[in-house]
């Protein structure tokens, strides 16, 4: 599904496969989705949820829809990390499992000791975050470009997208339980 098919009375599943901002952009704006109390399921509409939360289901969809369109100016190609990978600080956010396993080369795991570091830095550093597959970085963007680091992005497609793209060499995997 694309972004623009999405109606109000899309399922919140298929919203937040289109839309990977979508759980973080309703919690900001409505409070929504953030915990067990503004629960949504992935069966519910956007309509139904807006309805039993008394919002406007059209401004929602165009919070939604504007939202992403600020996360799509947050993505960054493997290609093009690639093509000027000095210029780029690289950091990787999965487990510490996942990073001994497999990693991109030269990359940064991603600890307490290095986000003290990365933030008392030079705020016009420009920074790469990398996960599995793309899903929960751009919450990582966000939070580093609102302790004033600008010029973070998140690797669309995260490692799996590297891999597959960039350096087959690497090996893939799949995460069985993807938060």
């Amino acid at each position: 599904m694309q972004p623009a098919d999405i109606r109000a009375d899309t399922p919140m599943g298929a919203i937040l496969e289109a839309l990977p901002g979508a759980r973080r952009a309703l919690f900001a704006r409505y409070h929504l989705g953030g915990c067990s109390s503004c629960a949504f399921s992935h069966d519910e509409t956007l309509a139904e949820l807006c309805a039993r939360s008394e919002i406007d289901a059209g401004e929602a969809l165009a919070h939604l829809l504007a939202s992403h369109e600020h996360d799509e100016r947050m993505w960054i190609s493997p290609a093009d990390v690639q093509a000027e990978r000095g210029r780029f600080r690289v950091i990787d956010i999965r487990t510490r499992e996942e990073h001994e396993a497999v990693a991109i080369p030269d990359s940064e795991f991603f600890t307490q000791d290095l986000q003290q570091e990365v933030f008392a830095g030079n705020p016009s550093a420009e920074i790469v975050l990398y996960d599995h597959g793309g899903r929960a970085v751009l919450d990582q963007v966000a939070w580093f470009r609102g302790h004033g680091l600008e010029k973070t992005y998140g690797l669309r497609g995260g490692i799996d997208a590297w891999s597959r793209e960039i350096d087959p060499s690497l090996p893939r995997y799949r995460i069985e339980v993807e938060v």
